[in-house]
Formats: C-alpha cells, sequence, structure tokens
C-alpha cells in the first residue's frame, strides 16, 4: 500500500511539472546586484538551476534556502541562477541577498527573459512565481516546476535533489 502512494505521489509530480520543458533555453545576459553580468552560454557543461523569484514571496524564500543547499551539496556540477522579477530593486533584493546568506547569482530581469521562459503572452500573462527550471550541459530544458501543492516537495523537500540526481545520472551514461 505505500509503494502505492508513493508511485501516485510521483506521478503526481511529473504530471504538474515539465509543461514549459523539453525545448532549448532562452539565452540571457542579465546583470547581478553587483552589475557583473552572468550569460546563460558561461554555464555551458553544468546543469543549471534557474529559478524566477520575487523577494516578497515566502515560497521563493525558502526556495532560495534549499537551493543554497543544494549548491553546497552539489559544487561545480551544478550552477544556481535565480531571477528577480519587477517590483524588486537593488535595495530589496540585496536585503533578501544578507537575509538569506544567498551566495549564488541573483540577477536582475525587466521582464523580458522570465516572459520568455514562462512563456508568457498578451493572451496568457500570468507569471506566477517561484517556478524552477532545470537546464542540461547542452542548454535544453529538461524540466520545469511551478509552485503548487503538488510539485511542494520539490521546493521544500527533497524532490530537488532527486530530480537533479537523475539529470547528472543521466550526463554520466553519456
Amino acid at each position: 500500500m505505500r509503494y502505492f502512494f508513493c508511485l501516485l505521489a510521483s506521478s503526481a509530480l511529473l504530471l504538474a511539472s515539465g509543461e514549459l520543458s523539453g525545448r532549448r533555453a532562452p539565452g540571457f545576459s542579465l546583470p547581478d546586484l553587483h552589475l557583473a553580468q552572468h550569460d546563460l552560454q558561461d554555464y555551458r557543461g553544468k546543469l543549471v538551476i534557474l529559478d524566477i523569484i520575487q523577494t516578497t514571496c515566502p515560497h521563493c524564500a525558502q526556495l532560495t534556502d534549499l537551493l543554497e543547499n543544494v549548491q553546497a551539496k552539489y559544487g561545480g556540477k551544478v550552477a544556481v541562477l535565480s531571477i528577480a522579477l519587477p517590483p524588486d530593486t537593488q535595495a530589496t533584493v540585496a536585503k533578501f541577498v544578507a537575509e538569506h546568506k544567498v551566495t549564488s547569482p541573483l540577477l536582475f530581469d525587466c521582464g523580458q527573459v522570465s516572459v520568455s521562459y514562462l512563456k508568457a503572452t498578451p493572451q496568457n500573462p500570468k507569471a506566477n512565481v517561484p517556478h524552477l527550471f532545470l537546464i542540461d550541459g547542452e542548454g535544453n530544458i529538461r524540466n520545469d516546476f511551478g509552485y503548487a501543492f503538488d510539485t511542494r516537495n520539490i521546493f521544500e523537500g527533497d524532490g530537488l535533489y532527486a530530480e537533479i540526481d537523475r539529470l547528472l545520472a543521466a550526463k554520466a551514461k553519456k
């Protein structure tokens, strides 16, 4: 019976994720808090975890803390990049970085990069945060997760570790 519930939970997670994956990751070069540019191309060969956040979002804060642990566990195999959306400013991002002891780049986007990742249009203008993208070393979006009840394990539990392990194992087989 326990196996059935684990299988059911895993199935629900797979169905709730990935609707924006299976495509080439849009390229970008965005500034961080210190105005250094970060270009997605510079991270080729690594698994990139890209999250789109707002500093006022409590789930985003929880994800940021989790991503700091991910960075510590996987080191150079994984690159974590976060993108802050308006109305965040240098002041709100600086406060967020200090409060959460963020060591990975937190980038500023006026909306264009996030819109391309989230496939937002005037007819579909949603930009729900947090949203997490897993980009392989060749620059393809392998999976994505929007925060929802059935994806909470990715954002708050150990589900993200399982996804990372799966992608790193697939890369090792190549």
